[in-house]
């Protein structure tokens, strides 16, 4: 994965809820054209953050429930967002698991700023089997730098 969306997960429950801290910095390349000299961070990498936290959850929770690593893929994402997310902001996140089948899961996530609410998103995953010895590593390392540390709440 070349593109870390959150900073790490600090808590999680299998196929309950995980939460997440995304550390938003100036030097993110995204704020040299999105808006110089007023700097938001684009709601399109928010919903990724969301949406790795939430795959990252349902993919260590279905992990001893498959005969195969469960791969889960974006599929459709209902957004909303409250408030702007500027340098300097230290991010929140939280997903819930609603539903998941054998093919298909939804997990709605919420993202907050201290006390506030600055978005939230049900997001439907795809939940595929990918045999791809290269997708496989590379999905392996992302879920062991972002789960180092990580509270499993049994």
């Amino acid at each position: 994965m070349r593109y870390l969306m959150i900073d790490r997960i600090d808590e999680l429950r299998k196929l309950d809820y995980a939460t997440g801290t995304k550390c938003i910095s100036l030097s993110d390349d995204c704020f040299e054209h999105h808006f110089p000299g007023q700097p938001v961070y684009p709601g399109a990498l928010l919903i990724e953050s969301m949406a790795q936290l939430g795959g990252a959850l349902l993919e260590i929770s279905l992990l001893d429930e498959r005969e195969h690593r469960p791969r889960c893929v974006l599929s459709s994402v209902k957004a909303r967002f409250r408030d702007f997310v500027h340098p300097g902001d230290t991010l929140t996140l939280r997903a819930d698991v609603v539903s998941h089948h054998d093919e298909d899961a939804l997990v709605r996530v919420v993202v907050r700023r201290g006390e506030d609410r600055v978005a939230e998103a049900e997001i439907i995953y795809v939940i595929l089997r990918v045999d791809d010895d290269a997708l496989e590593a590379s999905r392996r390392q992302f879920l062991d730098v972002v789960t180092r540390g990580t509270r499993m709440v049994p």
